[in-house]
């Protein structure tokens, strides 16, 4: 199971891109969206500022 994404708070900074050791984490329309490669480190939960990913 991935980490989910709340697009309604996602303000498309990239900052989970940055951070996913993976490179599990794309962006599209300007939204962060997570493969299900995701293996839920939670490295991108601490690097959203607004909060907008959650385990």
């Amino acid at each position: 199971m991935a980490a989910k994404v709340n697009e309604e708070k996602c303000i498309g900074c990239e900052a989970c891109v940055d951070v996913c050791p993976i490179s599990a984490i794309t962006m599209k329309d300007s939204k962060a969206v997570i493969s299900d490669d995701c293996i839920e480190c939670g490295a991108c939960v601490g690097a959203c500022p607004q909060e907008a990913i959650a385990l």
